[in-house]
């Protein structure tokens, strides 16, 4: 897994590049924290590059979501592929995380 985060017109991007499994969660959820606790209000997961994502990683979007949810934040997701969206459609995360197939959708809608 590759992860790298950037800002755009007031956002911070994470992208996640690869597979999002127990190691890779870890590291995502170590990053996530550090972006909140150093105030970030706006949260855009690029999901372009990602290839798998395990219950954990799902587990690490809510606490994004919990805890921006408190401060009237806001957090999205982009570049879902169709196998990974329907993940989130079983999930039910569809109904909690706006989704957008591209970045400028997202970072428009934000």
């Amino acid at each position: 897994m590759a992860m790298n985060h950037d800002t755009e017109n007031g956002v911070t991007i994470l992208t996640i590049d690869g597979n999002l499994d127990a190691e890779g969660t870890q590291a995502m959820e170590e990053k996530v924290v550090a972006l909140l606790e150093g105030g970030e209000t706006k949260l855009l997961f690029d999901f372009t590059g990602l290839d798998y994502i395990n219950s954990s990683g799902l587990r690490v979007l809510v606490l994004a979501y919990q805890r921006l949810k408190k401060t009237s934040g806001s957090v999205a997701i982009c570049g879902v592929k169709d196998y990974i969206q329907e993940v989130f459609e079983v999930s039910g995360y569809d109904r909690i995380f706006p989704l957008y197939g591209a970045r400028a959708d997202a970072l428009a809608g934000m």
